[in-house]
C-alpha cells in the first residue's frame, strides 16, 4: 500500500469499532500517524495507533481530546469526525422528549462542532488540513424510526457545507461521507437479533433489513473497509481539490437525483 499519509497526523473518534476502527486501519496502514477516541479503551488497535479515551457528547470530553491531542502529536492534519447514532424512542414524533432530541443532536453535530472549533485555529495557522464528518443516507431518508438522527445528520450536512466555504481560503478541505448499511459488528448483532425475534436465520434478517431500506441494488451492505477506502480518498492529496462536497456511499440505495 501506498504510504501516502506519511508524515500526517490524524484522529478519528470513535475510531475503536466499526467504520471508525476501518479508517484508522486505513490511515495508518499508509503511513498516518493516528490516534483513536472512543469512551472506553478498545481490546485492540493497529500496533503504534495511539488513543484517548474521553466522551465527545460533553465539552469536557472534547476539550481533552484538543489537548491530548496537541501534547501528542504537536498539531493535526486530519479530523475524521466518526461519532454518532441514536438509542431515542423509534415510536415517533410525539414518544420523543426534549431530552432524546437533545442527546442525539449532540452527539451527531455538537460534538463535531466543537471538535471542529478546537482545531480549526491550528489548521488556519498551518494554512492546511482536512476534515470529513461522517453523515448518513439517514439524512435523505428521513422515517419515522429514525426522526432525529436523520435530522441531526441533515444539520451536519449543512454546517459542513458552511463550514467548507469559510475555511477554504486557510487552506482547509472540508467534506462530508454518508453510508448506507454497512455491516460493522453492530449490524451484525441487530440481524442476529432480528432473527431470533422473528424466528428465522441471518440472511432471512439481513435481507429483511435491506428490504427496508427500499432494497440496495447492489445486492448488499457496505463493509466497513468501503467506507474507510472513501474516507481516505477524501483526506488525501488526491481530493486536493475537492471540498464542500457529500459523497454518498450506499450501494445504490437512494435512488434520487
Amino acid at each position: 500500500m501506498s504510504k501516502e499519509f506519511a508524515g500526517k497526523r490524524a484522529l478519528v473518534t470513535g475510531g475503536t469499532r466499526g467504520i471508525g476502527l476501518a479508517i484508522v486501519k486505513r490511515l495508518h496502514a499508509a503511513g498516518a500517524e493516528v490516534i483513536a477516541t472512543a469512551r472506553s479503551v478498545p481490546e485492540a488497535l493497529p500496533e503504534g495507533a495511539g488513543f484517548i479515551q474521553a466522551d465527545v457528547s460533553i465539552p469536557e470530553g472534547v476539550d481533552h481530546i484538543v489537548q491530548q491531542t496537541l501534547e501528542q502529536l504537536g498539531g493535526l492534519d486530519i479530523l475524521i469526525n466518526n461519532v454518532g447514532g441514536s438509542s431515542t424512542s423509534t415510536a415517533g414524533a410525539l414518544a420523543l422528549t426534549d431530552e432524546d432530541w437533545q442527546t442525539t443532536f449532540t452527539a451527531n453535530l455538537f460534538s463535531s462542532v466543537r471538535l471542529d472549533r478546537g482545531f480549526l485555529p491550528y489548521m488556519a495557522e498551518q494554512q492546511s488540513g482536512v476534515i470529513v464528518h461522517i453523515s448518513s443516507i439517514q439524512r435523505k431518508l428521513p422515517g419515522i424510526m429514525t426522526m432525529p438522527y436523520s435530522a441531526a445528520k441533515a444539520a451536519l450536512v449543512n454546517y459542513s457545507k458552511n463550514l467548507a466555504t469559510q475555511f477554504g481560503p486557510k487552506g482547509i478541505r472540508i467534506n462530508t461521507l454518508a453510508p448506507g448499511f454497512t455491516e460493522t459488528e453492530a449490524a451484525e448483532r441487530l440481524i442476529a437479533r432480528m432473527a431470533e425475534q422473528a424466528g428465522t436465520d441471518y440472511t432471512a434478517a439481513r435481507q429483511q433489513l435491506m428490504d427496508e431500506l427500499g432494497g440496495i441494488p447492489l445486492g448488499r451492505p457496505a463493509k466497513p473497509e468501503e467506507v474507510a477506502e472513501l474516507a481516505a480518498f477524501l483526506a488525501s492529496y488526491r481530493a486536493s481539490y475537492i471540498t464542500g462536497c457529500e459523497y454518498v456511499i450506499d450501494g445504490g440505495t437512494i435512488r434520487t437525483v
